[in-house]
Parts: C-alpha cells; structure tokens; sequence
C-alpha cells in the first residue's frame, strides 16, 4: 500500500488548494478513505471520510460547508478541496485508508494558512 499526498502550500486566510492522494497496492475503489490532519501541538483529527461505493461523505464540524472531500476510482487518486481557509487549517494533512486490519498513512503535505 502506498499513498502520495501533494498540493499543500502557503495560503492566505479565505484562499483554496486542492488536495491530493495518489493511491496504490490495493484495491482503491473498495475502500473508505479519509483525510486526517496534525496541527503542531495537536493530537491528529479526523477531517472527512467517504465511503468506497456509493461516495457517502462525513466531515468534521469544523470544517463541513468549506472543505469537500472526493475520489476518481478510476485513477486510484482521493480529493480534498478547501475553501474559505483559517489560519486554525494550518496543518499537516495525511490521507489513510485501513486494509487487513492495518491502517496506512501516506507522508503528509503540509497547507499554511497566514497572511
């Protein structure tokens, strides 16, 4: 299993990126995957999940009606699209899924948000 995550960067406050997660070594279109992040000092959290077949969505309270979490099954690769940016976004972002019972992560992209 392997998971490559790109697309982070420096951002202002209200600003957008998209994420991205390339997928491979299983079999993606079967899987929930999901988006986590770690703001320094913090504990990792759960940002939003969806589900493999029929792309049913969940997101933290924190960041639901700005951010949008989706998938091409057909290029192995998960999306997360952030909008309406916070400097309280500023993160190291991960994208995970659980195969066998073993969770992976991919390395993380990091997305600053500061003016």
């Amino acid at each position: 299993v392997q998971l490559v995550e790109s697309g982070g960067g420096l951002v202002q406050p209200g600003g957008s990126l998209r994420l991205s997660c390339a997928a491979s070594g299983f079999a993606f279109s079967r899987y929930v995957m999901s988006w986590y992040r770690q703001a320094p000092g913090k504990e990792r959290e759960l940002v939003a999940l969806i589900s493999s077949a029929s792309g049913t969505t969940n997101y933290a309270d924190s960041v639901k009606g700005r951010f949008t979490i989706s998938r091409d099954n057909a290029q192995n690769t998960l999306f997360l699209q952030m909008n309406s940016l916070k400097v309280e976004d500023t993160a190291v972002y991960y994208c995970t899924v659980m195969v066998s019972g073993v969770r992976y992560w991919g390395q993380g992209t990091q997305v600053a948000v500061s003016s």
